[in-house]
């Protein structure tokens, strides 16, 4: 940890949290929803700086480093900001993060750092997430990062998924001097970060740089390779890789079992996002062609996943857009921040309904949703109400396209083609050692959302960083 100087400390917290506050601006929503650009406007050095002083720099541990899933010295970082040393505020960031300017701007801030500030109490918070993307931002147009490197070790890593626990774990490998290739499904590199994240939310250049920073420090990537159906475990210890890495997520889509689910106009999720936010280039072979709206959109689903899909759809053309949430807004899971973007950008929501059926038009396409209302019962084990039908309350709404926002499953392929490794809840990768990621099978190790179950970026990539310290000390013991 980087100590903030002794005299810094002596400035008057009281003053520095008085200071008046400016939230994050966005574009104008009528702007906004005609393309996919970045909806924030970034911070000058400015704003940077006077945002970056509101910091009253608390004792250590602050609250906002423990919040963290990176453990990032952010009070550091904001003292470095506040004085315009905006390179060596990135280099804070890089000592625990492998994807700071990807976590800069998809964290829940509002959960994590940004939620522990103690400014919170009686002000608004430190706007940390935005100050993060603002240092990596100047890093990279002025003086770009490089991979450190240690001496190479002649030893080959495959890493099998390139989403954010698949690219981190290969950057920590990278950093200690071995060899890494990083095998994926689809066509490019950055999984979740380039086939679920919409643009307005992550512009996808901002990850194909974070590839571009591991491939020039020597990482390989091969796309279009389906591990457990193209090639297997075995096969990649058989062509001299000493350690794997799978980080393959959780990307099936969860199913709602009702009837019509199949008519053509409804969408899962992923195939939606990938189909209306990807770019021709990076398209599988499979979703080339663009989604068909309609007039009527209803998206199914209270996370973040739905936010993305009301939006995306909006700017694809739909006139009208719904949630359906069985619950009620309290109980929703995604985060407050994009749901009101999504609010703002035109998206309806209607709680305590559930949709219990797909109905089809006289052409055989999705015409109507029926639905249920709901109500909420006693809480769960978790302390969560359970939704319980009212019966005789069903009803319809006439629609053109629905998208099923629901959640994700694991895909068991990974455990079904791999002997003696141990999975758990359908295909979730059971680990040995949670500190580690090891797994049953020696030399394979597995981290992110195929380990945990969805969950955020973050974590993955923490998940995916200790897995390569663990691989490293492995082929170091071999």
């Amino acid at each position: 940890m980087q100590a903030v100087p002794s005299e810094f400390l002596t400035i008057d917290r009281k003053e520095r949290a008085n200071m008046p506050f400016r939230d994050l601006s966005l574009r104008a929503v009528e702007e906004r929803i005609c393309d996919f650009d970045d909806v924030v406007i970034s911070f000058d050095e400015q704003r940077a700086r006077v945002e970056a002083s509101r910091c009253i720099h608390c004792p250590d541990p602050a609250p906002c480093m423990v919040a963290c899933p990176t453990h990032n010295d952010i009070p550091s970082a904001m003292w470095l900001i506040e004085q315009g040393r905006y390179k060596d505020a990135a280099e804070i960031y890089h000592k625990t993060s492998s994807l700071p300017e990807i976590c800069g701007r998809v964290c829940p801030h509002e959960q994590l750092c940004q939620g522990s500030c103690v400014l919170n109490k009686h002000h608004q918070p430190v706007l940390t997430g935005q100050l993060e993307v603002f240092a990596l931002d100047w890093e990279r147009t002025h003086q770009p990062y490089t991979v450190k490197q240690a001496a190479p070790s002649g030893k080959k890593v495959a890493v099998v998924g390139a989403g954010p626990a698949g690219l981190a774990c290969a950057h920590i490998v990278l950093q200690r001097g071995h060899q890494v290739t990083v095998f994926d499904a689809k066509p490019a590199p950055g999984g979740l970060m380039v086939y679920g994240i919409p643009n307005f939310k992550l512009p996808k250049e901002d990850v194909f740089a974070k590839w571009s920073d591991l491939e020039a420090a020597g990482a390989k990537f091969v796309g279009n390779t389906y591990i457990g159906k193209d090639k297997t475990i075995d096969q990649l210890f058989a062509e001299g890789f000493e350690a794997i890495f799978v980080g393959v997520g959780t990307g099936i889509d969860a199913k709602m079992e009702v009837p019509g689910e199949d008519l053509p106009g409804v969408y899962e999720a992923t195939d939606f996002l990938i189909r209306g936010n990807v770019e021709d280039q990076c398209l599988p072979a499979d979703k080339k062609e663009r989604p068909q709206l309609g007039k009527r959109v209803a998206v199914i689903g209270g996370g973040d996943t739905a936010s993305d899909c009301l939006r995306t759809a909006l700017r694809i053309g739909a006139e009208e857009v719904i949630c359906l949430y069985r619950r009620t807004e309290k109980e929703m899971p995604g985060g407050k921040k994009d749901r009101q973007m999504a609010k703002d950008e035109g998206a309806q929501y209607r709680f305590l309904t559930q949709p219990v059926k797909f109905i089809a038009g006289p052409d055989g396409r999705l015409a109507a949703v029926e639905c249920i209302e709901m109500k909420l019962g006693e809480p769960d084990a978790k302390g969560r109400r359970k939704p319980v039908p009212v019966e005789g309350s069903n009803f319809s709404i006439a629609i053109d396209t629905a998208i099923k926002a629901l959640g994700y499953w694991p895909d068991p392929i990974i455990s079904k083609t791999t002997p003696n490794l141990e999975t758990h809840d359908w295909g979730l990768i059971t680990l040995t050692d949670k500190k580690t990621g090891a797994t049953s099978r020696p030399g394979v190790f597995a981290g992110g959302d195929g380990v945990t179950g969805p969950d955020l970026v973050v974590t993955a990539m923490v998940a995916g960083r200790k897995a390569g310290e663990a691989i490293d000390q492995y082929l170091r013991s071999r």
